[in-house]
């Protein structure tokens, strides 16, 4: 039949909720892969859905508060997980031994560990950056690069492919990285035609 889409591929996306996370740092990448969707426009490569240690409501940077749909003891199995960074991933969770224990864990578990901004902190606490190429907010490289020395810290750059982990710069950055996502899991035209609804600029070229 013309025009079926014969090869369907499908990602669950999990995106790690913690309280103080700043906001778009989840919500652009919530937004990204929650629209894709295929030729057909009913099809869809990703489901996205937020985890947290609990289900409570967690009060993101400046307020808002969200509801996790799952907690570390019932989440599914996620293909692509997503780590946010803010207050809250720097000051507060990378000092809980269980988030940073859950994180080590669905790491070995999942084809793709992302952070956005300070999310590399968490990642780099659960070991997964030693020995390799990492970037995080640009206020924040020089911590980075002096707390943890194993890391070969990237400046000046919006995200570093380490293949199974990946790592992007400050707060808008975890959007690019959404889009290089796409780019790489479902093809440059999904990616542009994603982009367009959403009316954001993306260099595809340099992806």
């Amino acid at each position: 039949m013309k025009g079926l889409i014969v090869m369907i591929q499908h990602w669950d996306v999990g995106i790690l909720l913690f309280n103080e996370v700043e906001l778009l740092d989840f919500a652009g990448p919530f937004e990204v892969f929650s629209i894709t969707a295929y030729p057909d426009g009913i099809q869809k490569p990703f489901t996205v859905k937020t985890v947290a240690q609990t289900t409570d409501l967690i009060s993101a940077r400046n307020g808002l508060k969200v509801k996790p749909d799952f907690d570390f003891s019932n989440s599914p199995h996620f293909d692509i997980l997503i780590i946010p960074g803010g207050y809250g991933a720097e000051e507060i969770e990378i000092h809980n031994e269980t988030l940073i224990k859950w994180i080590e864990n669905s790491a070995q578990d999942c084809q793709i560990i992302a952070s956005v901004c300070t999310g590399a902190f968490l990642l780099a606490e659960a070991g997964l950056l030693n020995g390799k190429r990492a970037t995080t907010h640009w206020m924040d490289i020089s911590k980075l690069e002096s707390k943890y020395k194993e890391i070969k810290v990237q400046q000046g750059v919006k995200f570093v492919d380490e293949k199974a982990v990946i790592t992007s710069s400050g707060i808008s950055a975890g959007i690019n990285m959404s889009f290089y996502l796409l780019n790489r899991l479902v093809g440059k035209e999904i990616a542009i035609t994603t982009a367009e609804r959403m009316e954001y600029n993306i260099d595809i070229q340099n992806m």
